[in-house]
């Protein structure tokens, strides 16, 4: 059986072990260093989890530098070298991968963490950290400045609505609002608006003169017109000033 590599998408592949125990520095000079050669010295090792997916075995810096390189250069990074554990070489990968593994932590405790290894864990993780809310504040400042905008611009598209639009769209509230500031009574005002929701909810009104003769209220034993002809001429003539 002879050992040989295979190119597999580098977004197929996944990796248990954190990111943040190695060095961001280092990371981003790997990655920089197979984006110019276009490969890695040591492929990593993965078995493949589903048809197209794959998990990290060995070589978890090489992953998260082959990761960091896809995101430099999505094209050049695209692709990464790795041995695949199958059927075939399981056993003979799987040894040597324990066999390697156990020469590299020879003389060093598993369990073991050394000073200078939780500090550099902490500063990368403080790095991260520090960078994820930076953006998140750009993405926030971003958010709220179209908000603005768009509060803005619906501001202004009511300011200049027709009448008839301002009859048919405006919520209740703020169609109230704009009967009081042209000088009806508010309880009159709030009897209106109640009593144009409720005749524009059954069809929306086609024309002012249907707002004259369809819109009523209760007055008394009777019904009486919300709005007449002279009410709507000092409505029209109150709403195109503003």
């Amino acid at each position: 059986m002879k050992l040989s590599t295979s190119l597999v998408a580098v977004k197929k592949i996944t990796c248990k072990a954190l990111r943040s125990q190695f060095s961001d520095d280092d990371i981003e000079k790997a990655a920089n260093s197979i984006l110019e050669v276009e490969g890695v010295v040591t492929p990593i090792i993965v078995r493949r989890t589903s048809l197209q997916s794959y998990e990290v075995i060995d070589g978890n810096f090489e992953y998260y530098a082959a990761e960091r390189a896809r995101e430099i250069n999505p094209r050049k990074g695209e692709m990464i070298g790795v041995y695949i554990i199958d059927d075939e070489n399981e056993d003979v990968l799987s040894k040597q991968v324990e066999l390697f593994r156990k020469q590299k932590s020879t003389g060093t405790k598993q369990s073991e963490i050394k000073p200078e290894t939780l500090e550099l864990f902490l500063n990368n993780l403080e790095s991260r950290i520090d960078k994820l809310a930076k953006q998140l504040l750009e993405e926030n400042k971003d958010k709220y400045k179209l908000e603005l905008e768009i509060k803005e611009l619906q501001n202004k598209l009511e300011q200049n609505a027709s009448p008839l639009y301002i009859f048919n769209k405006f919520e209740q509230s703020k169609l109230l609002n704009k009967l009081i500031k042209t000088g009806i009574p508010e309880k009159t005002a709030q009897k209106i608006a109640q009593a144009i929701v409720n005749e524009r909810t059954k069809n929306p009104f086609e024309s002012l003169q249907s707002i004259i003769e369809k819109v009523k209220y209760p007055y008394g034993k009777k019904m009486q017109r919300a709005i007449n002809e002279e009410r709507m001429i000092k409505i029209i003539d109150s709403w195109s000033e503003n």
